[in-house]
This record gives structure tokens, C-alpha cells and sequence, in this order.
């Protein structure tokens, strides 16, 4: 099983790319546009997650833009009636933390606003994705272990800080030394934690 494909983005379509491989390969892989959105231009190198889809008579590479949003895919194709297209189209119209939010306080018309998701459909969601997302962001929580324990003993909720440091990481400049990271990492989330 390939894990992730990593070239360089000849082409970005609505929901594919072309991506050329080192060893002159050109792959035709299909991403939700969110995910498309968040990798360079064409003509720059990207590293692309993958999932194989194999019937008897097709054979599709599906891509995402990192291991979360691949898990994700994944966790939806174990619902009922959502197969690989379908799943596609709703990580196309919903972010993780968003679609996380909707599922936890089981707010339907969220759901039922992405495009070809009906009412049924997005009630199995619920039924088996509710309280199950969170792990997708525990290797953050892993990664800054000793950050998490600092911000518990100021006083913060454990699950406010957690989702803090999520977000502060996604929020984060790039450009800092990874030894400035954690320090960073440290006062965003208590810009957030403080409500400013």
C-alpha cells in the first residue's frame, strides 16, 4: 500500500490533480478541492497521502493533503451509504474541526447543507462518527505533552487547551526555528485560551 506520492504538481483541477513522480510517472489523483487548496502552485514539489480504491473494474488513487485529513476519509467510508465519491464531496465542503463540531452538538442542517447529503445520510453520520473524530488529533496532543501539562497548571480545562494548541499550531509561522516552535506554540494558545 502506498502511503503518501511525492513530485512534482504539473496540474490543480477542482477535484484532481496531476502530480509527477521522480521517476517520471504522472499520477492522476483525486482530492477534496479543500485539500487542493492547501497545497502550492503548479510547478512546485508536494507530498500527497494516498488511498488505492480497487474494484474489478476500476482502479482510483485518491489524495489528501496530510495523514489527518486521509484518517478522516477513512472514518467516513466506515459509514453507511458514504462510499469513496461521497466522502470526497463532503471533505470538500467542511473542514475537520467544523464537521467534528457538527457531529458532537448533532446539528443536521449543517450536515444536510453539503452538497448530496441527505437527511438519512447525515443522521447514520452521526450515529457513527459522533466521539470518534477526536482521536484524529491526538498526536498533537502527544507531540506537545509537556505544553498541555504546563497550560493545565496555570489553570486551563484540559480539552480547551488541547483544542488551543490545535489551533495555534494550524495558526503558526512557518519560518520560526523549530527550537522557537513550542514557545510560539505556547503564547498563541494562551491568546486563545484568554478569549483575545
Amino acid at each position: 500500500m502506498f502511503n503518501s506520492l511525492y513530485g512534482k504538481l504539473t496540474e490543480k483541477l477542482h477535484d484532481s490533480i496531476f502530480l509527477l513522480s521522480e521517476n517520471g510517472i504522472e499520477w492522476d489523483i483525486m482530492l477534496p478541492s479543500l485539500d487542493i487548496g492547501f497545497l502550492p502552485k503548479a510547478g512546485e514539489n508536494a507530498r500527497i497521502f494516498t488511498w488505492i480504491y480497487l474494484r474489478e473494474d476500476q482502479l482510483k488513487l485518491y489524495g489528501f493533503s496530510s495523514p489527518e485529513r486521509r484518517s478522516l476519509f477513512l472514518e467516513l467510508l466506515k459509514v453507511e451509504g458514504i462510499g469513496p465519491k461521497a466522502a470526497i464531496r463532503i471533505l470538500a465542503n467542511i473542514g475537520h474541526e467544523e464537521l467534528k463540531i457538527a457531529l458532537e452538538y448533532e446539528d443536521l442542517p449543517r450536515l444536510e447543507a453539503i452538497p448530496g447529503l441527505g437527511k438519512k445520510t447525515a443522521q447514520k453520520m452521526i450515529l457513527a462518527l459522533k466521539g470518534k473524530l477526536v482521536s484524529l488529533d491526538q498526536s498533537s496532543q502527544t507531540q506537545y505533552k509537556d505544553l498541555l501539562e504546563a497550560l493545565t497548571e496555570m489553570g486551563y480545562d484540559k480539552k480547551a487547551a488541547s483544542q488551543a494548541i490545535i489551533t495555534a499550531e494550524k495558526d503558526l509561522d512557518l519560518s520560526h526555528p523549530e527550537n522557537e516552535k513550542e514557545q510560539m506554540l505556547f503564547k498563541k494558545a494562551i491568546v486563545y485560551l484568554s478569549g483575545n
